[in-house]
């Protein structure tokens, strides 16, 4: 009688990490910290960093209804997970990616759609910067998909 032995990819050794992996993590949780630090300096309402914006730029982030501050939440903080999740290379990553997208699609609905905006925040650099934003985050989503899908997230 013949032994079999079966192995299971479970236990096969993940791919090596690509030099890119690192650099998309380390960068990508740097400009989310930024994200981390604008949405705590805003929350706490933080006199020396508040003090940049005008009145009406005040009134106007002060005003946020709370489903508002919840996807601007889950957008920051889903973010900043989804990066240090990249970095310890979990394939939860994409997941943590996608409840940031959910986020920003949410808080961009209520800055373009339903928000009343300031004038000085509805120009052409307000909306370049909301969509670098959107483009980071769809980078991200496919680089942690693509990254999971090659085992190298796991």
């Amino acid at each position: 009688m013949t032994e079999r032995i079966v192995t299971s990819n479970a236990t096969a050794a993940a791919p090596a990490a690509p030099w890119h992996l690192w650099a998309v993590g380390i960068v990508s949780l740097l400009w989310n910290a930024f994200g981390a630090y604008d949405y705590l300096m805003t929350q706490t309402r933080n006199d020396a960093y508040m003090g940049q914006f005008t009145e009406t730029q005040l009134d106007y982030f002060y005003s946020f209804p709370t489903w508002m501050e919840a996807f601007w939440a889950l957008g920051v903080w889903g973010a900043v997970a989804g990066s240090v999740l990249l970095l310890l290379r979990k394939r939860w990553a994409l997941h943590a990616f996608i409840v940031s997208a959910i986020g920003l699609a949410g808080s961009t609905f209520y800055s373009y759609g339903v928000g009343n905006l300031p004038e000085e925040l509805s120009g052409a650099g307000y909306t370049a910067f909301t969509a670098v934003i959107i483009a980071i985050t769809l980078f991200l989503i496919w680089y942690s998909w693509s990254m999971t899908k090659k085992g190298v997230l796991r």
